[in-house]
């Protein structure tokens, strides 16, 4: 599995949940990457300090401060990750981080939906944009063939409920409205990203993470933390040519946008 062989990665919205255990689970593995950088609004506050003691205890580790919707952050934090690489690019870039706030077509405001859309889809655009000299570099330097995530590879973490053709399946279960449709709009811009970096040989694909109890799912939710990013790390070592710009699940299934 080509995917194994990644050298670097960056995971967003590393603090907790999805986004932390995808962290230790990538240092934990018996070849891990030679770096792992991790990224969250505070690195120095309370809900970061799980992530803190991880990094001291793997020197393969390295937290950055990163807030998603603010270009400047995310650009500080580029040059941060390249000045640790030196002349290794970036293998894999993970778009993790997202919030899905109550939200119904009564109650949605403006505000409200700009405020999700600035995190759940301008972030990511902000972010692989930022990142995206360091996945060409790691693209250029591998003596892979095709698409994997040990090349280099965008993966957006989406969902099943952005996808327009299983609304009518899931919307009276969570209607979520500002939510689907960031995600939908994730979706796309994944989409525009698998065509704008086919050249590049920079894999792009978007992945539903199953419905998970964390603060952003519920305690109702079908999966745990250590299920799902099992499943998704399994994913990513199998990603290829074949999942560039597509919705993925959890379990390597491809589901319709």
């Amino acid at each position: 599995m080509a995917g194994n062989q990644w050298r670097t990665v960056l995971v967003t919205g590393a603090n907790r949940g999805i986004g932390l255990e995808l962290v230790k689970q990538f240092i934990g593995k018996p070849n891990p990457p030679q770096m792992v950088f991790a990224t969250c609004r505070d690195p120095e506050g309370a809900r970061a300090q799980e992530l803190k003691t991880l990094a001291s205890k793997h020197p393969n580790l390295a937290i950055l401060q990163l807030e998603t919707t603010d270009s400047a952050s995310v650009e500080a934090a580029a040059k941060k990750a390249e000045a640790h690489l030196g002349s290794c690019g970036l293998n894999l870039l993970i778009n993790n981080a997202g919030i899905m706030p109550a939200c119904s077509l009564e109650s949605a405001t403006a505000e409200d939906m700009l405020d999700v859309y600035n995190t759940n889809l301008v972030g990511p655009m902000l972010i692989t944009k930022a990142f995206l000299p360091l996945l060409k570099k790691a693209a250029r330097a591998s003596q892979q063939k095709g698409m994997s995530c040990g090349k280099a590879a965008v993966v957006n973490m989406s969902t099943v409920l952005g996808s327009i053709e299983k609304t009518p399946e899931n919307y009276c279960f969570m209607p979520v409205v500002s939510y689907r449709c960031s995600k939908a709009a994730l979706n796309m811009l994944t989409k525009c990203q698998s065509m704008g970096y086919k050249e590049e040989g920079i894999l792009c694909t978007a992945l539903h993470p199953g419905w998970v109890k964390t603060e952003l799912g519920s305690d109702q939710a079908d999966l745990t933390v250590d299920e799902s990013v099992n499943g998704i790390m399994n994913v990513l070592c199998n990603l290829s040519e074949k999942h560039h710009g597509s919705l993925v699940t959890w379990e390597g299934n491809v589901l319709p946008w």
